[in-house]
């Protein structure tokens, strides 16, 4: 029979923080996490960038709330992403999403937010990520890796659909483009191509000691 093993070491450093240590299966993870100045902390970056996946991990590292505000917003709404865009349209999602997100970040919650991959570039939105409460992380890869990353998931994506392969690569190349400065108002820029989502977590998880 398999025997898992977990030690958790907690001290006070000179910091002042926590330091959890977890031993599992020989893998050793190591974190800090600043209890008395937790704050709200934001992933951005395109569709396929890792959001939502990255932000659940480092949630669970930092012992904190995960929010993704496209499952936020579809819970509201008792509707899809696809469906909300299908049935109302962008303009209402994006008026939607930027409420959604006001009610959020007003809050006096402490989490971790995916946000969705437009979301910073709409309403003025990308103004939240400069809020003295946030840390923010941009999520960054190359056109290469968000083709391969988002090839296999066309259908679920609402705004590449209808897209077939040759058109595919052009339009992430214009929309990395045409959202690059509002991506590049986040605090901190993570390189994410060749990186398993646990990398990038513990990346994060290692900045914000």
């Amino acid at each position: 029979m398999r025997v898992q093993i977990y030690v958790l070491i907690i001290y006070f450093s000179k910091q002042f923080c926590l330091k959890f240590v977890f031993l599992k299966d020989s893998f050793l993870i190591a974190y800090n996490t600043r209890f008395y100045l937790m704050k709200k902390i934001i992933l951005l970056g395109y569709m396929g960038s890792g959001k939502s996946s990255v932000g659940a991990l480092l949630a669970k590292m930092l012992n904190q709330k995960h929010l993704d505000l496209d499952q936020y917003i579809a819970k509201k709404e008792g509707l899809s992403i696809s469906e909300l865009f299908q049935t109302k349209g962008e303009l209402y999602f994006r008026k939607l999403e930027h409420l959604c997100l006001k009610e959020l970040m007003e809050s006096n919650e402490s989490f971790v937010m995916s946000m969705g991959g437009g979301t910073p570039c709409y309403a003025n939105n990308h103004l939240f990520l400069q809020s003295a409460d946030v840390y923010s992380f941009y999520l960054k890869a190359s056109i290469d890796t968000f083709y391969r990353r988002v090839s296999d998931s066309k259908a679920t994506r609402p705004l590449l659909a209808q897209k077939d392969a040759s058109e595919l690569k052009e339009y992430i190349a214009k929309h990395l483009f045409d959202r690059s400065f509002y991506y590049h108002q986040a605090n901190h820029i993570i390189a994410t191509d060749y990186k398993t989502e646990s990398e990038v977590a513990l990346e994060i998880a290692d900045l914000l000691t």
